[in-house]
């Protein structure tokens, strides 16, 4: 697996995050009713949730604490000034929108950003910070988090730490299962199409941490290698006519490098398309995959007994699929199989032999709930919790920084 080499810092609203815009607003009410009053306790803070995990969004978590945790010598400023930035920005806009000159808009925006930049205090340098590290497996109540420093610095970053520990987390812990269900054989992950396409480089470095062999869209890759990977889709078969042995050759001629996985079911005939891809394109052809839509018993099943219980992606469609591409010579073509699958589902096949190499796993990936809670610990030193939360010992936890002191 690739190590995370991402650099969120670069895609964030930075001083939006600073300015606490993308909080609960109780806690920038809190950070700043603290400011206003001239106090700044030292706390312990403890992240936690309450499932065994695979962790993931620690890095970014350890970057948002680095890139925003401090206050600006002037808040109420600062807050006039990014209003300023925001409205410039949407001005910047509305003419690229209508084809306007932006005249000199640009360096404007870039020395108000720096102006901005230069109002900030970073706070990094005085918390402690010790943490478990991405692709870790976590314990139900275990810390995977703890921050101790002055709490103003760090008060308004709790809501997206904890939004960025969640979804990463639930991300990676659904892929880790998948992967475990499927065994030696690769998982694709493919869900890019049933969520807010921002969340895509997040979404694929937690997919990779947990074991996904790869992900469809570049953005996805982003903060790992870098590439994406998937077969031809069946937009392209519609758009040649609904000739899927045109349509791969077609993306074959154009993409020489890529693996060829032609996408069988676009006539509701896997196994003669497959075989029809096989020979046209010999030794080129690396798998074909088969989306068989669960409302659909393929033609090759229609005359079976129970048909009408085999519908979509059935074990009997892929046990014949095999048999029908070694039959004809066609040893070495992978299959690859997707739509509705689960890590129950994978398990089902590789439990009942089914000759499936590769799995294409989607929406699945995205369900379940992995919450984080954060809670205030200790307060100048001193046990301060709430009525039923205490401090938690963790000798798993490394330290990240120690007051200005770098460790890890």
């Amino acid at each position: 697996m690739n190590p995370i080499k991402y650099s969120p810092q670069h895609h964030w609203p930075l001083h939006e995050i600073r300015l606490g815009q993308r909080s609960d607003i109780y806690f920038w009410r809190a950070k700043r009713g603290l400011e206003e009053a001239g106090l700044n306790p030292t706390v312990t803070l403890q992240v936690f949730q309450r499932q065994h995990a695979t962790l993931a969004g620690m890095g970014e978590a350890l970057d948002l604490l680095r890139h925003a945790a401090g206050s600006y010598t002037n808040a109420d400023a600062a807050q006039k000034h990014l209003s300023e930035i925001q409205t410039l920005k949407a001005d910047i806009r509305n003419a690229h929108l209508h084809q306007d000159d932006t005249g000199g808009a640009y360096q404007k925006l870039n020395t108000m950003e720096q102006n901005l930049h230069a109002m900030w205090q970073s706070g990094w340098p005085d918390l402690t910070i010790r943490a478990l590290s991405d692709g870790d497996a976590v314990s139900p109540w275990e810390p995977v988090l703890e921050i101790d420093g002055p709490y103003t610095h760090f008060a308004h970053l709790e809501t997206i730490i904890l939004g960025v520990l969640a979804r990463q987390t639930r991300i990676a812990t659904n892929v880790r299962q998948v992967v475990e269900a499927a065994g030696h054989k690769p998982v694709l992950y493919f869900p890019a199409r049933f969520d807010h396409w921002a969340v895509q480089e997040g979404d694929g470095a937690a997919a990779r941490l947990g074991g996904a062999a790869g992900v469809s869209t570049p953005a996805q890759a982003a903060w790992t290698d870098g590439s994406a990977s998937g077969t031809v889709p069946h937009a392209l078969i519609a758009a040649m006519h609904g000739r899927t042995v045109d349509a791969v050759k077609l993306f074959h001629s154009q993409y020489p490098h890529v693996p060829l996985v032609a996408l069988v079911d676009f006539d509701n005939t896997a196994i003669d398309t497959a075989l029809a891809c096989a020979e046209a394109l010999g030794d080129t052809l690396w798998g074909v995959r088969v989306d068989t839509s669960d409302t659909l018993t393929d033609s090759a099943l229609a005359q079976h007994p129970n048909a009408d219980k085999l519908k979509g992606v059935a074990p009997e469609l892929v046990r014949l699929l095999r048999q029908k591409l070694d039959a004809a010579g066609h040893t070495a073509v992978k299959i690859v199989v997707s739509g509705g699958f689960t890590a129950e589902r994978i398990q089902h096949f590789e439990s009942n032999a089914v000759p499936a190499d590769v799995y294409g796993v989607g929406s699945a990936l995205l369900k379940g709930r992995y919450d984080f809670t954060a809670d205030i610990v200790k307060t100048e030193g001193r046990n301060c919790a709430k009525t039923g939360r205490a401090y938690r010992q963790s000798q798993r936890l490394a330290t990240i920084i120690d007051k200005g002191k770098h460790h890890v």
